[in-house]
């Protein structure tokens, strides 16, 4: 009898240790997901939660086997804000590890489109971080903050660069302007230092001119010819004359630009003051600051084009003139065809 029961009481703890044992196993070496999964956790986002939704969209195999590495590695208590990426080869100590540690898969960032007003940059820049667009907008106006990358509110469009990044979902304002900081550095070779000081114009001095470039055409093959007139206004001390700046002016908020706009007070209304206004009108592309740094004068410059005007052919290019003459001729033939083109409507 004592035999048996010694038999059975073997048995039982034989079979305790093989159910702790694979426990062990599953939670500890073996996958436990089915397929990849983007995790966002957000502050305040209760445990049980976060292990419901990796359960759902990266299939768990062992419900249990997450529950039980959840309960061990205190997950509740520990666990951190972040863009947390679930892979098939993931076990679950790793994943609840993984949410504890903080350790986040970047975002990739899109700082692209049309980047003009500050308030829709700060909601794209939000769209894509846990930031909200408050504080983005905030950081984009603070002295303080910038003063610590070299820029100011009145030129920060100069400090962003259109790009893709790899950043984490829960960086800082700091972490971004860090990043951008980086690019600005990046692209300000030597040889690009030296182009812009035989243009006569500053790293600044680009970015606002490019700004302008960008924000006359996206057609990027026509932007060194756009860039080549204005400089050519600048050699020869003519005013910039630049629509753009005008919409600026009215936070781009007018449908089309009258005479009586042109009258606005403003150090960017470009009709009224010479030279390049004080900061960029919108965020410059690459496309716009290699377009100044490598213009088409159309000619000599300062000799070259002056002028440019829609063509007529309405392909969202322009015509170039290098007298006023021919530039009213351009844009005579322009209205025409906009008139032929309203009768045939």
């Amino acid at each position: 009898m004592k035999k048996v029961t010694y038999t059975l009481l073997a048995l039982i703890v034989l079979g305790i240790g093989a159910a702790l044992g694979w426990n062990w196993l599953r939670d500890n070496k073996l996958s436990n997901f089915r397929k990849q999964a983007e995790i966002y956790v957000y502050p305040g986002t209760p445990a049980d939660q976060v292990l419901d939704e990796i359960v759902y969209k990266a299939q768990a195999i062992s419900r249990a086997s997450l529950e039980r590495c959840f309960k061990a590695k205190q997950v509740e208590q520990y666990l951190t804000p972040g863009h947390y990426t679930i892979s098939p080869g993931d076990a679950s100590v790793y994943v609840a590890r993984m949410l504890n540690n903080g350790w986040q898969t970047p975002v990739r960032l899109s700082l692209t489109g049309n980047l003009r007003v500050k308030s829709n940059v700060a909601a794209k820049i939000a769209s894509q971080l846990l930031l909200d667009s408050a504080t983005v907008y905030k950081a984009l106006n603070d002295d303080k903050l910038l003063a610590q990358y070299g820029f100011t509110p009145r030129n920060v469009f100069s400090l962003l660069t259109p790009d893709t990044y790899d950043i984490y979902w829960t960086a800082t304002m700091e972490d971004f302007y860090a990043k951008q900081k980086a690019a600005w550095d990046a692209y300000w070779t030597e040889e690009r230092d030296a182009k812009a000081k035989h243009i006569r114009l500053s790293r600044q001095q680009v970015s606002v001119l490019a700004s302008i470039v960008k924000a006359e055409s996206n057609n990027e093959g026509e932007m060194p010819k756009i860039a080549g007139v204005y400089l050519n206004r600048l050699k020869i001390g003519m005013p910039l004359q630049a629509d753009p700046t005008i919409a600026f002016c009215y936070d781009y908020q007018l449908n089309r630009i009258l005479l009586k706009h042109l009258e606005v007070d403003s150090a960017y209304n470009t009709y009224k003051h010479t030279g390049l206004p004080p900061g960029p009108i919108c965020v410059p592309t690459r496309a716009a600051m290699e377009a100044v740094l490598n213009p088409d004068f159309g000619g000599t410059w300062g000799a070259g084009n002056l002028y440019f005007c829609a063509n007529p052919d309405f392909s969202g290019t322009h015509v170039f003139a290098k007298t006023l003459a021919e530039h009213n001729r351009n844009a005579q033939a322009f209205q025409a065809e906009l008139n032929r083109r309203s009768r045939n409507k």
